[in-house]
């Protein structure tokens, strides 16, 4: 008997979504992150340190999340076992997962904030002279190899100017100020959007 691929998939990348900067409360709460976190890892490439930009808060994923919030609060008591691929339950499921987290709720006490955060380049508009715009996610693979995570997960980033040298996957540290602005992109819906000031390649924070 086939079963049911597409939604193991989705509620694999959502439920094994990046639990490690707070991995105890991110399992009780249901927050979708993935581990292992930027924060615990070095990227893959070579990066100069990033200045600590004065007036920003460093902040982690799940301070994005409401802390009452539970993705899957909806989907609990499911019997996935019972369904095949070509259910129309399938269909119906994995629309309804959509259509809850591509409006997930966010933590309202940081809109506004001055913010510096460390993340995952998602090109939306990549042109000759850098990219223009950009979803920063959480975890690699993210949008391009998995489905994307819900969308207080996502951030929308404009820079004030393009930025060079970053391709699909980069990571980096962003500074800017956040907006609770809904985006549907091609790539993902995002709940935050930030205006950056400032993207710069990772590097692992020390004593780490």
């Amino acid at each position: 008997m086939v079963r049911l691929l597409p939604v193991l998939a989705l509620l694999t990348a959502g439920a094994a979504i990046a639990p490690t900067f707070a991995q105890t409360v991110a399992q009780t709460q249901g927050v979708p992150l993935m581990s292992p976190s930027i924060t615990a890892s070095a990227p893959a490439r070579a990066a100069a340190p990033a200045p600590q930009a004065a007036g920003f808060k460093t902040i982690t994923w799940e301070a994005l999340v409401p802390k009452d919030w539970d993705p899957f609060a909806e989907f609990k008591g499911i019997d996935l076992a019972s369904m095949q691929d070509g259910d129309p339950r399938t269909n119906d499921l994995l629309k309804r997962m959509r259509e809850v987290w591509d409006r997930a709720p966010v933590n309202t006490a940081l809109v506004g904030q001055r913010v510096r955060i460390p993340g995952f380049v998602v090109p939306l508009e990549d042109t000759k002279d850098g990219i223009k715009e950009f979803l920063l996610v959480p975890y690699f693979g993210a949008c391009v190899h998995s489905p994307p995570p819900p969308s207080n997960q996502i951030i929308h980033v404009l820079p004030m100017n393009a930025v060079k040298g970053f391709r699909s996957m980069d990571a980096v540290w962003i500074t800017g100020t956040l907006s609770n602005t809904q985006t549907d992109s091609y790539m993902g819906a995002s709940s935050w959007r930030l205006d950056a000031v400032g993207v710069t390649p990772y590097e692992q924070p020390k004593g780490r």
